[in-house]
């Protein structure tokens, strides 16, 4: 699967997209990308085991809000795509 990230999240990861191996939930897969980037990129995504409100994440184009969130099961050829939330006017 492809996991796409976008605008100060890069800062964390170093990149702008990886291939990753197959989990089966997104938070699975967010947990081992913790793992993967350390406590800065955990810091960011999580807040008390919960996914912070200063992120979005997309699974094929569409908002894990609308999906299961957390527990959105995921497919081989997905791709997740990790956004700050952007405030602006």
């Amino acid at each position: 699967m492809k996991v796409k990230y976008f605008a100060y999240i890069r800062n964390y990861t170093g990149t702008k997209e990886i291939e990753i191996d197959h989990c089966y939930t997104l938070k699975e897969l967010l947990l081992k990308l913790c793992e993967k980037y350390g406590a800065k990129f955990r810091n960011k995504i999580f807040e008390n085991n919960s996914l912070s409100d200063e992120i979005i994440i997309l699974v094929n184009g569409r908002n894990i809000v609308h999906l299961q969130g957390l527990e959105t099961l995921l497919n081989p050829e997905d791709e997740i795509s990790i956004f700050p939330v952007v405030a602006g006017g």
